[in-house]
């Protein structure tokens, strides 16, 4: 099993910036690829970034390049993403998540149902 517990969030006027954190735990946190996702009110759960347990390989959604950072710190266990510029579109729940990985450089998986564990999730609003 493995535990994931989100913090960061919260709220911020367009054009500013937050730094979500996911901090893991119950097992080795480099075996498992990381990704964030995100859900907002009547919509469905959509990827928005995903780096590899080395960190050596990154996938970002077209929506947030250039815009949004993921980031790994294998020694703490955690995960970041580093959003900036944001828009009100970015309103969402965010949720870290991660997949036991077959090699430390696959690149890491964008489907949702790819991913075995889950954090509660945190709210990102960003007003106009």
């Amino acid at each position: 099993q493995v535990q994931l517990v989100e913090s960061g969030g919260g709220l911020v006027q367009a054009g500013g910036s937050l730094r979500l954190s996911c901090a893991a735990s119950g097992r080795t946190f480099s075996n498992y690829a990381m990704g964030w996702f995100r859900q907002a009110p009547g919509k469905e759960r959509e990827f928005v970034a995903a780096i590899s347990g080395s960190a050596g390989m990154f996938a970002y959604a077209d929506s947030v390049k250039g815009r949004f950072t993921i980031s790994r710190d294998n020694a703490k266990s955690t995960v970041y993403l580093q959003m900036n510029s944001l828009k009100p579109g970015d309103t969402a729940v965010y949720y870290c998540a991660a997949h036991l990985s077959i090699s430390a450089y696959a690149t890491p998986r964008e489907a949702p149902s790819e991913y075995n564990y889950w954090g509660q999730g945190t709210q990102v609003t960003v007003s106009s």
